[in-house]
């Protein structure tokens, strides 16, 4: 029954792991898109590296990106993975899922399951009704630099978490009941306040058939229609990207350069038509819903408002009211709030506290409000720079700070995110994440995705 998997998109994946004279704290570090406006973070992370192997050698930090360290180390990537693989740094293990137990500063347990993904089943773009599918906005500007540094890379190192809505917890959960029969692959502390992980290999073909049948039964086309009240008209979303929907979107992108010049039998089984994922039940308690806020950069707050009054051009009239303090703006906007019919946008900037009042909004969610016309003021004037933070903290500090506005933005409820995403489509980007920056994945488990001759 294994290779029923594969007909809902999954594969049991052959995972490089590090050998066991490897430190594996030094060894793991966070996804690539975090803390790109906190340099500081990235010099740490070097400097508790050191000279260790590590996962910061195969990666590039967004800090870096159009930095003059850039070139260089998008160089050293790919010259590190086989360096890695070659001397022994990397291990070829059994094929096997990892079951994952992730414990942060902000839950006790995350659980999921590393699996293989089948890029042909999946689509990022807007109306897709694929198997595997988005759940926000994908910027296809994102994608040319991630792309450039897949196409040349022997390994891929998945800082992606991918969805499923199993109430019932039927499919990750249970194999916790049997984790004592299991082979322990790693157990300890990240870095820099990351947390603590263990994991354990699942190769029992009759355990992955148990997973195979939990799966095949979210899958099931009259159970989704039943469960979502929609007709045949919505193909069946079993699973919703829920971080890292780029790096799956750029490992697609490199999927149909590579199939567009190979023949059809060898399409069937090249790895780089796979991806490697760690799976997370949406109802895990382990799992919270952040909002992600936006910082934007050479602007003042008046010529912003302006601006944003011209491009709704009266279908939405836009005010600003000032307060005197972010606790008496945050006690007044939770007030207004629950009026659905306005959307009222908080603001920090050097100077003031101030919500952005909308009337007769187009978009349902405020952070699509905001976001339509951000990507609409970045286009007409460069000089203007937006970065996505996680975490009230960096707003306060960033937004502060003279030519800098703050945006704090609404958390998304995490168990509506299936059915909207069905009956309205994908979500405006960075609309929700999945945690705070610290909890996000780590670098950890490598898979080739190119033959490397030893």
């Amino acid at each position: 029954m294994k290779n029923g998997l594969e007909n809902l998109g999954i594969k049991v994946p052959v995972i490089h792991m590090p050998n066991n004279e490897i430190n594996l704290g030094k060894w793991a570090v966070v996804a690539c898109d975090q803390y790109s406006s906190q340099p500081e973070y990235w010099r740490e992370a070097e400097r508790i590296v050191g000279d260790s192997p590590s996962t910061l050698r195969l990666v590039l930090p967004e800090v870096y990106l159009n930095k003059p360290e850039e070139a260089e180390k998008s160089r050293d990537i790919n010259k590190n993975m086989v360096e890695y693989v070659k001397n022994g740094v990397l291990e070829e293990q059994q094929p096997g899922f990892f079951l994952v137990d992730r414990k942060t500063s902000h839950a006790e347990s995350r659980k999921g399951l590393v699996i293989m993904l089948d890029l042909e089943m999946y689509d990022y773009r807007e109306g897709s009704q694929s198997l595997i599918r988005a759940t926000e906005r994908t910027d296809v500007n994102r994608l040319p630099p991630r792309i450039k540094i897949r196409e040349n890379a022997s390994l891929e190192l998945p800082h992606i978490m991918v969805l499923i809505d199993d109430p019932d917890k039927s499919v990750i959960e249970p194999l916790f009941d049997i984790k004592d029969r299991l082979i322990s692959m790693y157990d300890f502390e990240l870095m820099l306040g990351g947390g603590h992980i263990k994991a354990y290999k699942i190769e029992n073909e009759a355990v992955i058939n148990e997973i195979f049948s939990s799966i095949n039964k979210l899958a099931d086309k009259e159970t989704f229609k039943s469960k979502y009240g929609v007709g045949d008209d919505k193909g069946a979303l079993l699973f919703a990207v829920g971080d890292g929907n780029h790096s799956l979107a750029s490992a697609k992108a490199h999927w149909e350069n590579i199939k567009a010049v190979i023949g059809d039998e060898e399409r069937l089984s090249h790895p780089a038509r796979y991806a490697l994922v760690e799976l997370v039940n949406v109802h895990d308690a382990g799992l919270k819903f952040e909002p992600i806020h936006r910082v934007v950069f050479n602007i003042d707050l008046n010529n912003f408002v302006e601006r944003m009054k011209a491009f709704y051009n009266g279908c939405s009239k836009i005010e600003l009211i000032k307060y005197n303090t972010k606790e008496e703006m945050m006690s007044e906007v939770k007030k207004l709030s629950k009026n659905k019919t306005e959307h009222y946008i908080p603001i920090i900037t050097s100077d003031t506290h101030a919500l952005i009042e909308v009337k007769s909004p187009k978009c349902n969610l405020e952070v699509g409000t905001l976001q339509a016309f951000l990507d609409e003021l970045i286009k007409i004037d460069t000089k203007v720079k937006i970065d996505y933070i996680h975490g009230e903290e960096v707003v306060d500090s960033l937004g502060a700070k003279n030519g800098n506005i703050g945006f704090y933005l609404p958390v998304m409820d995490k168990n509506d995110l299936f059915k909207t995403v069905i009956l309205d489509g994908v979500l405006p980007k960075k609309t929700f994440s999945m945690g705070e920056a610290e909890e996000k994945r780590f670098y950890l488990e490598c898979r080739l995705i190119k033959d490397i001759e030893l």
